[in-house]
């Protein structure tokens, strides 16, 4: 579960970060109102649940409540990477004097937490890794020995802070925070990038990004109902496929996914990155999925705007050949192919009635995996 950036900066506050003030608004009415209210400039942030809100404009600076009004109007509703905007946090404007990055995540090979820390912040942590790895520095920390003060140390005077001073006891209680939130809520990541110190010599985070694992939420139900009312990181397309019955994951691709089983469909991800081309989705249809199942998920495909090729990867145990290529075929015949080409490869249960009912549309089997990955990157390219 992806926390709201608002949410996440409540968790960070209950655990005695200081944070800017800000609150949450649906609507531009609330936006003018609470912006009249913090007192100005404010900064108007989209709550969707993807890093890159900035660069697709949902970040905005307001100098009086009628323009954050007016640039609140814009951006309620609009599509940042998939996600559509239905909040905006509205939060006093901070001057910064500089921007560092700070998170904690799970480290599986070792078994560790792993602090990452840069004095350089502002960016995602990959293009710090690329353009000045040396700026990062990793310290773990071992859940059964636990956060210790020379772990705090270590990270706080790598940030650039001196022992003794104000700032440094800001950061090492953020620290200490943010691995409290770690432990104490079950999450995977717990982030805040920018953390910045003020041109008023505070140390506070401008943003922060907590996940947690869902398979935790049973024990976290404050979260577990936020969830409920909020789906927050599902697509328009994941919530459908969520009622109807098969798991799907939106990429960036242009080249829809569909197989039987999670190994499967993940190989044949792979198969297309192999031969140059880029997945839209992943989406599992499972085993021994119906007729009508396939047909959804072809529907779901033939809808998505990105989607150029449908490549559809079936070896058919529990699954039935027949039944995949019936959904395949139906849902031509109600919509028909949204001019985008399908490619099929079915091996397994009634292949051969299955090749039979798919040739009556005009849509050939192939027999290997391989050969059908380049067609269907040749043809997306196309």
């Amino acid at each position: 579960m992806k926390l709201h950036e608002y949410e996440a900066k409540e968790l960070f506050s209950k655990y005695g970060v200081r944070i800017p003030p800000g609150r949450v608004a649906t609507t531009p009415e609330e936006v003018r109102r609470i912006a009249s209210e913090l007192g100005l400039p404010v900064v108007l942030k989209a709550q969707v649940v993807v890093a890159g809100r900035g660069k697709a404009g949902g970040i905005k600076t307001a100098n009086t409540p009628e323009e954050a009004y007016e640039l609140s109007q814009k951006m309620f509703g609009m599509n940042i990477k998939g996600l559509t905007v239905k909040k905006i946090y509205v939060t006093k404007y901070v001057e910064v004097s500089r921007e560092m990055y700070l998170s904690l995540i799970i480290d599986r090979a070792t078994r560790r937490y792993l602090f990452l820390a840069s004095p350089i912040g502002g960016v995602d942590i990959e293009e710090i890794a690329k353009t000045a790895p040396e700026k990062i520095k990793r310290v773990y920390v071992d859940p059964f020995v636990g956060l210790r003060d020379y772990h705090v140390r270590a990270i706080v005077s790598w940030l650039g802070f001196q022992q003794g001073t104000p700032q440094w006891q800001q950061a090492a209680s953020i620290v200490n925070a943010m691995y409290r939130i770690m432990v104490d809520y079950d999450a995977e990541l717990v982030e805040s990038n920018p953390l910045a110190l003020t041109k008023d010599g505070d140390v506070i985070p401008l943003d922060a990004r907590v996940i947690v694992d869902d398979n935790s939420l049973y024990r976290h139900p404050d979260l577990e109902k936020a969830l409920e009312e909020d789906p927050r990181d599902v697509t328009e397309f994941e919530a459908y496929a969520k009622k109807i019955g098969f798991h799907y994951v939106e990429l960036d691709g242009d080249i829809g996914i569909i197989g039987n089983g999670a190994g499967l469909t993940m190989s044949t991800m792979d198969l297309v990155y192999h031969f140059g081309g880029r997945p839209a989705n992943f989406l599992d249809i499972g085993s021994g999925a119906s007729r009508e199942v396939v047909r959804e998920a072809v529907k779901v495909l033939l809808n998505h705007p990105r989607v150029k090729v449908i490549f559809i990867n079936i070896f058919g145990g529990i699954t039935r050949a027949d039944e995949v290529a019936w959904g395949v075929r139906d849902v031509l015949a109600q919509a028909g192919g949204a001019g985008k080409k399908i490619v099929v490869r079915m091996k397994g249960t009634n292949e051969e009635l299955g090749r039979a009912i798919l040739a009556e549309v005009g849509i050939p089997l192939f027999e290997n995996a391989e050969e059908a990955a380049k067609k269907a990157v040749e043809l997306a390219g196309a």
